[in-house]
């Protein structure tokens, strides 16, 4: 059962680290912005990295559920999902994927943080390969990956242009791929 502390301490985390990124927010630091004490972290956490795999799995559920109800609400369009990208993209604030930031900052490529956030690019691709497939698409599990690269290039993109065109640019490639 999720406590008042547990829950205080990912949502703390949650902002910091996507805002300052991971390595650059220490336990300390998650301690003074949560009001939380070093006690009351320990018993729901036994590292900072512990943390860092409870964001990310929060992270996945809610952002996957997001997605897909964007998706559904533009009529289940495989190419929804840049329109969806788009439109996050735009909100003030942008600081790419959480997943693909996590993984730059994770030294440990067969982690805990590293397997998280590959399981959640596959769970992207196998959502968008039932999309796909819906569409009457051939080849959906390799033209999902082709999805998920041109969205993961794309994401990185806007962060460094800081604008949304990338986006429409990586829209525009996959309908080109659409059969």
């Amino acid at each position: 059962m999720a406590t008042h502390a547990r829950e205080r301490l990912i949502e703390t985390a949650k902002e910091l680290f996507f805002t300052e990124g991971i390595r650059a927010v220490g336990v300390e630091r998650l301690l003074a912005d949560s009001g939380i004490g070093r006690a009351s972290f320990y018993r729901h956490f036994a590292s900072k990295d512990e943390l860092v795999v409870a964001v990310l799995e929060e992270r996945d559920t809610g952002w996957r559920r997001w997605l897909e109800g964007e998706v559904e609400a533009r009529g289940r369009d495989p190419l929804a999902v840049f329109d969806a990208l788009e439109q996050d993209c735009e909100r003030g604030n942008y600081r790419g994927c959480a997943f693909i930031n996590a993984m730059t900052e994770s030294a440990d490529a067969d982690g805990p943080v590293h397997r998280l956030a590959s399981g959640h690019k596959r769970a992207v691709a196998n959502y968008i390969a039932e999309l796909l497939a819906e569409a009457g698409q051939r080849d959906c599990d390799a033209l999902a990956r082709q999805f998920v690269l041109l969205m993961d290039g794309a994401t990185v993109t806007v962060v460094r242009e800081r604008s949304a065109e990338p986006i429409r640019d990586a829209r525009a490639i996959a309908a080109g791929l659409l059969t």
